[in-house]
């Protein structure tokens, strides 16, 4: 059985190393240890802090986590991330992912997320991409088994226009649609 998440918000963290020192906050639920005295958690949260790069990310997790393999939910809202790095990527088992209040701008990135054959829940509202018109669209189709984007849920209708808009806009994908 899992635990409480791990939960490293509010605590100024610039870099993910930093976090590594940090105690997480303890919840309404206790958190678990195993006997390496790593987490017994598939949630992380980062929130509210300061990050900018998330090359750490992966040590980050395996420092906290006693299944980092196994992280099913990331919160990295309210931070200063610019990109969405291909590390996430890595975190195949990754459900949920909270990216919202943060100052992503290249929308193409969005597609990096595509490889993740489990994430059905993303936020990135409150970052640069938003302005773009086709944010909702794109995203969308970025992210086909997508339930639920900024807290609202993805309709039938939506795939299905998600996808006419992705065929209708093929020769455009592979431009960066950068918002300053």
């Amino acid at each position: 059985m899992y635990g409480a998440p791990v939960d490293l918000s509010f605590k100024q963290i610039s870099s993910l190393a930093d976090a590594w020192t940090e105690e997480p906050r303890s919840g309404l639920r206790p958190l678990k240890k195993n006997a390496e005295m790593k987490y017994k958690s598939r949630s992380l949260r980062l929130n509210n802090n300061y990050i900018t790069g998330l090359h750490d990310l992966q040590k980050t997790v395996c420092n906290f986590l006693a299944e980092p393999s196994q992280l099913a939910w990331l919160d990295l809202s309210f931070n200063r991330i610019t990109h969405i790095d291909h590390v996430l990527c890595e975190l195949h088992e990754l459900r949920v992912l909270y990216l919202h209040g943060n100052s992503i701008f290249i929308l193409s990135e969005v597609d990096r997320l595509g490889l993740l054959p489990h994430l059905h829940t993303i936020t990135l509202h409150g970052n640069v991409i938003e302005a773009s018109k086709t944010y909702r669209n794109r995203v969308i189709s970025a992210l086909p088994r997508l339930k639920t984007m900024d807290f609202s849920a993805v309709t039938r209708q939506e795939q299905v226009m998600a996808k006419i808009w992705y065929h209708s806009n093929k020769h455009s994908r592979g431009n960066k649609e950068t918002l300053k």
